[in-house]
């Protein structure tokens, strides 16, 4: 496995908790504010993995969605926003991150030789 493949799994494992905390944020945003968002922390997403990925939250319903036609606009947006559901989720999620970003931060860390 080269450096690439491993970073493009890394960001599929964390996509979704990227996505709650974003919209914990922002409370609302629709898709490509979203991938703005997420393209904006770094993490190289696409349309083609955003778009499954939300439909898949809202099925589990984490996420609500509702189309919106705003003023001046050719054709309505999907919105996205918490569910109580997805907060909790999130909610649960943030402490298992912490641990777990530490636990493998620490086995990276060079130990010096005695």
């Amino acid at each position: 496995m080269d450096h690439g493949t491993w970073m493009t799994q890394l960001r599929k494992g964390a996509l979704d908790a990227a996505v709650l905390g974003v919209l914990a944020r922002e409370r609302r945003l629709y898709g490509l504010a979203l991938l703005d968002r997420l393209n904006a922390a770094g993490l190289g997403v696409t349309e083609g993995a955003l778009y499954p990925l939300l439909a898949r939250l809202e099925k589990a319903e984490v996420l609500a969605a509702s189309w919106v036609m705003e003023d001046g606009a050719s054709h309505p947006r999907k919105y996205y926003t918490l569910t109580p559901a997805g907060i909790g989720l999130l909610a649960q999620m943030r402490p298992s991150w912490d641990a777990f970003s530490a636990q493998v931060t620490d086995l990276m860390k060079e130990r010096s030789q005695s």
